[in-house]
């Protein structure tokens, strides 16, 4: 059983923006770069009222890290 939890995309976004990711710029629809110190820069591909499923909420905690805690 995974630990994370299914959750809108919305939330997650507001989450990475908590933790210190700030949104580089916006490409077209729905992507987003997203830029922090240190880390390599990610695409965020989600509309806000897109639920994330837990695998890819860990794909992105690994690439992030995002932590269960933090949504």
């Amino acid at each position: 059983m995974s630990q994370w939890p299914a959750t809108k995309a919305k939330r997650v976004l507001a989450a990475l923006l908590r933790s210190g990711w700030t949104v580089k710029r916006e490409a077209s629809g729905s992507h987003r770069i997203l830029a922090r110190l240190g880390w390599p820069d990610v695409v965020f591909a989600f509309h806000d009222s897109e639920e994330i499923g837990p695998r890819m909420l860990g794909r992105i905690a690994k690439r992030t890290g995002l932590k269960p805690e933090d949504l």
